[in-house]
């Protein structure tokens, strides 16, 4: 039996699927920071991924996504280039239509940005999931399908709905922290080869007895 962990850096982690590909060897914008083993699950152009489902990115706000995290089909992050100006009778971002219109671009640089999108570890994007500007997600979220997430989400918290709305925690408070102590997803890739069933279906008392020591 095979006993080395998979190897993080190649795009195709299933070689007779390249529908799915690990996100850390895909990007080269220095604005998206990926972490190990997380994925993007797509059946037309996973590889587009930069610019079909990271959109309005024109910086210097960053897109963080931690490790082992699950993206489906559609996920998508919306950046703060987006906004528009609401505080005048139109919503047209006239300047960038270039022109005599341009003159005026010190209407759009002024916009308010609400900075970085961050996503923990060991998250879980539904189809179709949708993150606006500047939202953190917590370690352990699951985030549902067709969500629009506008606001900030708790470490293993389950959101979903337009406005997604957190529906209810995986854990409770007290397991939460043990979880969050543990920080698994920081282990060596060769000590969770030997740990993974208890990973995906153990407690989390069976999770402490495992951790690595010293």
């Amino acid at each position: 039996m095979n006993r080395l962990p998979p190897d993080p850096t190649v795009l195709h982690p299933f070689p007779d699927q390249p529908r799915v590909v690990l996100l850390k060897p895909l990007v080269t914008s220095d604005l998206i920071d990926v972490g190990e083993y997380s994925y993007y699950d797509d059946p037309d152009d996973p590889t587009a991924f930069e610019t079909r489902n990271v959109l309005y990115h024109y910086g210097p706000e960053r897109l963080v996504i931690g490790k082992y995290c699950a993206l489906g089909t559609g996920a998508r992050f919306i950046m703060n280039g987006a906004n528009h100006r609401m505080d005048g009778p139109s919503t047209f971002p006239f300047p960038v239509m270039g022109g005599s219109w341009a003159e005026h671009f010190d209407l759009l640089t002024g916009l308010p940005v609400r900075g970085d999108t961050v996503v923990g570890n060991d998250v879980w994007f539904g189809h179709h999931a949708m993150v606006m500007p500047g939202v953190r997600i917590g370690h352990g979220a699951i985030v549902a399908s067709g969500a629009v997430v506008v606001d900030d989400v708790p470490d293993y918290g389950i959101v979903g709905g337009n406005p997604a709305r957190l529906i209810r925690t995986r854990y409770s408070e007290d397991d939460i922290a043990r979880l969050l102590s543990l920080a698994w997803w920081d282990w060596p890739a060769e000590h969770l080869t030997e740990h993974v069933r208890t990973l995906m279906s153990g407690t989390i008392a069976d999770l402490e007895e495992v951790a690595p020591r010293g």
